[in-house]
This record gives structure tokens, sequence and C-alpha cells, in this order.
């Protein structure tokens, strides 16, 4: 964590963590942690680039993720293919407000993509780790994500969570749908 974090302090201006609103539990809003990797007027960027391109907005549209997202800052590709732009959660799984397994935390602009299934992904807390990411990452449909984190909150065990855990390690040294 300190090598993350110095890194992303003499690398590039601005605060060394990002915080964000996301979903928790039943609905629950709280502010989930995150090594910054994208330049701080992120957002702007985006709006700019969506307005100017065409190609960006369907891929944002599709998988609210960009493949080739110019906003990362230089150290922010290698941060996020290995993971350790995550480990700050450890923070939120400590203050409860996240679990080592579950769903990714979404943000309310995601709650409609999860549509009639939003109910299954707040009967759990989110996790740094779950079934989408063991399960191709990035490389998915988001449709494929709202079916994995229906069916982690309906099948939620202690065994399946062990075995996410196992299968997230060569996924994470790979990098495995990362992007």
């Amino acid at each position: 964590m300190l090598f993350s974090a110095a890194t992303i302090a003499l690398t590039s201006s601005g605060p060394i963590l990002f915080r964000q609103q996301r979903i928790g539990r039943d609905g629950e809003l709280f502010t989930c942690l995150k090594f910054r990797t994208m330049h701080v007027n992120a957002s702007e960027m985006l709006d700019a680039l969506l307005a100017d391109c065409p190609a960006a907005r369907a891929e944002w549209a599709e998988n609210h993720k960009l493949r080739n997202d110019p906003r990362i800052i230089g150290i922010g590709n290698f941060l996020r293919r290995t993971s350790l732009d995550e480990l700050p959660q450890i923070f939120n799984v400590l203050a409860g407000e996240m679990a080592i397994v579950g769903p990714r935390p979404i943000v309310t602009g995601e709650i409609a993509r999860y549509g009639r299934y939003i109910g299954d992904y707040c009967s759990v807390r989110p996790g740094i780790t779950g079934l989408w990411q063991v399960s191709g990452r990035s490389e998915t449909s988001y449709r494929c994500r709202v079916a994995c984190d229906r069916l982690y909150a309906r099948r939620k065990s202690i065994l399946g969570d062990i075995r996410i855990m196992a299968c997230t390690v060569p996924v994470v040294l790979l990098g495995q749908g990362a992007c």
C-alpha cells in the first residue's frame, strides 16, 4: 500500500485516495475507498470524450467502462491490472461496509442496469472480490456481471466464498480480465 501511495503522490498531482459514494447492503450509501488511478478532472474528461466520440459513448453505454480510457494516470493501468487500487477497501471491510467476497460495489447510476435484480445485489455486502471478478471481469458483459451478482447473492456460502478467494489469486496474478 505504501508503494502504491508513494507512486501516485510522486507521479500525479491530487489526492492519493479516490473516494466515491457506492451502494452497499440494504441500499445504504457508503464511501468506497480506492487508490486514485485517474486524473483529478476525470469526470470532465469523460463528459467531453462521450460528447465527441460516438464509439466511446457506445462502449460506455454498454459496459460502463472504456477499454482504452484516456483518464487513467501513468501508474493507473498497473494498479488496475494488479488490483492494487482496491487495497484501501480493506478499511471499508473493517468498517463493516464491505466484505472480502461479494458483488463489486456499484454507483447509483448503475442501479437501473440491475433492474428487478437490484434487491439481490442489496441483500449482501459488496466485496473486494467476487464471482464476477473470477468469471472474466472486464472481458464480460454488464449483463453477465448482474447475473454473477444475482447468483452469488442467492447461493452465498462460506465454501463458495473460499472458492472465490482461491480463484482470485491466479486471476489477479495473471491480470486476467483487467482493464
